[in-house]
């Protein structure tokens, strides 16, 4: 949350002043009761309202003031502030049991969530109703007011590691990292003048030297585009410190794995943001199949603790980083390393404890950070990421930076300077590229899937519709076996799985509330909207306009709300709008720099509109059909598009989801004229449905558990 103002000096009153103050402090408690009794009832009845949201984060951000406002007093014994801190701390407790019903509410609580003009007026009407005047407001404490995060914890698999093998702790001994000589340098404040050299020197190459590739093939038969192989040859060749910033949809991923292959860097520690935690366990098997990967997930009773490659969201990492820190890592991936660029947060301080502690007992370890975020925008954030990677301490260059910077024979009072200064960091190990840059490397237009994993109730809920629905086929199978008195076959009769997807079909069609296959794939997009728009906000972010597609006015109104909460403007483009609004919102998208992202409807959106000032997209819900796919990404890959287009399809993993995905992917195959542009229709919305469905129950029949249970 925003950080307050400055605290105002005192009233010079006397004692009426402080006698207002202490009336103050007892009716400030009856103001919390109030306020948090009500957000509670109101959770209570349903979901989070917007009313509620503001309630909620107005009165968070009153008990974080309060509490400031109590550490300052100098009026206060001992005791006194005590009491008031721990009456404090039971409203927060209370606060934060009611979050956890709503991750919408959680969001409210992150320290970069972004404060409503609603939520600040509310809480100077609180502090009015309290006597408390708004410009008295403190400086945010240090320390959050929600319940402390879980404590740490030690999976017993990493135990049985440790006493399976006690070789595989870490050898302290193998690093001595170098001091920097005394150098003409040494007297000067440098870190400031190397960011500047950004600044001044913006225009040139962010790009170090990288050698020519050998071989671009790599395990599993898989080949590598040019730009990605001249990174891994770098790695190969001795270089360990890397900020990767190539533009998104440039296979950062894959660099990153390869690299680590190169180095010998494992075990490998990855931290990423939650939604693509899943896809970097999945691109590890698909790049480096002879290593073996895991996620963390919750207090990772499921982690596996021999795994070469270890994956674990900023999310979590608190309940981790006592046993990450004494794994023995040899390598260190941070992607979307721009989330630790507040040093004070204490997800960046995780990190940089980490990395410390890798440099600790390993002599060159791959370190690697990983940002589409341009260089020249905010500087200082990356501060954070040159620490990450060893080129800095918290106050000057450290070693190999301090000998470059001396080798050039320059100070900062040189006008030379900066520039040589700026060249002696990107050759440490910048990598930016854009698609401009490499278009000929990679196709004009191609999908990219992003699986996600579904946590929690509603992901549970899901999967087990989806098996509810497998039995139910399954039990129609084998009744309709037994109607012909006929036992149960040895072999599928596939004749008879199509006729009983045909039935569920039309059932489905005429009982719509149900569960079944159009209910599963709704709730699937539901539970999906906020993962697909925080990854359109990150997109967003880092390479410019975003376009997002969803079927659904709920997915929509969902996905608005997240980019709404993190300040990310958008324009909406929807079925039931006039076709004035609708040009108006085209346009704002369009012509306007600061409108990130368009919400768009598949089916109002996905023909006759033209979005080619973006070259990325976001299907947060997948179309029954290639051509509507199709449709939907040549809203961009169209006429007057300067870059390759690429389409993020977020799936959700381990649900029916993915195989309708694999479904749109074999009709496309066999759609030559819907992939090239061609506005005919390739199969229908019910050819895709009836295929997932007979998909579905073919799946259930080969299984010995669907079987099983049709008995």
């Amino acid at each position: 949350m925003a950080r307050r103002g400055q605290p105002q000096t005192r009233s010079g009153r006397g004692a009426p002043g402080n006698r207002r103050r202490g009336r103050a402090r007892e009716d400030i408690t009856a103001v919390l009761t109030r306020a948090v009794r009500e957000v509670r009832d109101a959770m209570r009845s349903g979901r989070a309202t917007s009313a509620t949201r503001t309630k909620f984060q107005a009165v968070a951000l009153l008990l974080r003031d309060e509490r400031a406002r109590v550490k300052a007093r100098g009026d206060l014994g001992d005791t006194q502030r005590a009491e008031q801190l721990r009456r404090l701390d039971d409203f927060a407790t209370s606060l934060a049991k009611t979050a956890v019903r709503d991750p919408a509410l959680l969001a409210l609580l992150a320290e970069d969530a972004v404060v409503s003009d609603e939520a600040r007026s509310l809480e100077r009407d609180m502090l009015r109703r309290a006597g408390i005047e708004a410009e008295q407001v403190a400086p945010e404490p240090e320390e959050p007011v929600v319940a402390a995060p879980e404590p740490g914890v030690v999976p017993q698999s990493v135990v049985s590691r440790r006493l399976a093998n006690p070789f595989l702790a870490p050898d302290y001994s193998a690093a001595r990292p170098r001091e920097a000589r005394p150098t003409p340098l040494s007297g000067w404040e440098l870190l400031d003048p190397l960011l500047r050299s950004f600044e001044r020197a913006g225009d040139g190459s962010a790009l170090m030297d990288l050698p020519e590739p050998g071989s671009r093939s790599v395990p599993g038969g898989r080949e590598l585009m040019s730009h990605q192989a001249r990174l891994v040859a770098a790695a190969a060749a001795g270089h360990r410190t890397f900020l990767l910033a190539d533009e998104p949809g440039l296979g950062k991923t894959a660099q990153a794995l390869l690299a680590a292959e190169a180095a010998k860097a494992y075990p490998l520690l990855v931290v990423v943001p939650n939604v693509v935690k899943t896809n970097w366990v999945r691109e590890a098997g698909l790049w480096c199949p002879r290593r073996t990967a895991t996620a963390i997930q919750g207090n990772g009773e499921s982690v596996d603790g021999f795994a070469d490659i270890v994956v674990v969201n900023y999310e979590v990492l608190d309940r981790h980083v006592g046993w990450l820190g004494d794994f023995g890592f040899r390598g260190m991936v941070v992607d979307e390393a721009h989330f630790i660029k507040n040093k004070t947060s204490q997800r960046s301080q995780h990190v940089l404890a980490l990395s410390e502690r890798i440099r600790g007992f390993t002599a060159e370890p791959l370190l690697m950070a990983l940002t589409g975020t341009p260089l020249i925008n905010d500087i200082e954030d990356f501060l954070a990421i040159w620490e990450f990677l060893g080129w800095i301490d918290e106050k000057k260059p450290r070693a190999e930076l301090m000998d470059a910077l001396s080798e050039t024979g320059l100070t900062p009072a040189d006008p030379g300077f900066y520039p040589a200064a700026r060249r002696c960091v990107v050759d440490l190990g910048i990598v930016r590229r854009r698609k401009v840059d490499v278009a000929a490397d990679i196709p004009e237009r191609r999908i990219a899937d992003l699986p996600v994993e579904l946590d929690g109730p509603t992901g549970r809920s899901i999967r087990a519709a989806e098996r509810d629905l497998a039995r139910r086929m399954v039990a129609r199978y084998t009744d309709a076996l037994a109607a012909r008195g006929a036992g149960p076959a040895e072999e599928i009769d596939h004749d008879l799985v199509r006729r009983v997807a045909t039935w569920e079909q039309k059932d489905a069609a005429n009982s719509p509330n149900g569960d079944n296959v159009f209910s599963m794939m709704r709730r699937i997009g539901r539970a999906k909207a906020v993962l697909a728009a925080d990854y359109a906000a990150q997109l967003a972010r880092s390479a410019g306009k975003v376009v997002f597609f969803a079927k659904h006015v709920d997915v929509m109104d969902a996905a608005e709300e997240t980019f709404a909460k993190q300040g990310v403007r958008f324009s909406s483009i929807r079925g039931d709008q006039t076709p004035g609004v609708r040009q108006r919102n085209i346009d704002a998208f369009v012509d306007d720099p600061g409108v990130a992202v368009a919400v768009c409807s598949l089916t109002a959106a996905g023909v006759g509109i033209n979005l080619q000032v973006a070259s990325n997209i976001v299907l947060a819900e997948l179309p029954w059909t290639a051509a509507e796919q199709t449709q939907a990404i040549d809203r961009s890959h169209r006429i007057g598009q300067t870059e390759p287009v690429t389409a993020w399809r977020i799936l959700a993993a381990q649900t029916i989801d993915a195989r309708i995905a694999d479904l749109i992917d074999d009709k496309a195959g066999l759609a030559a004229a819907a992939l090239d542009g061609s506005d005919e229709e390739v199969g229908s919305s019910a050819d895709a449905q009836h295929a997932a469905l007979v998909a579905l129950l073919t799946e259930a029949l080969s299984s010995a558990e669907g079987l099983g249970d049709a008995d």
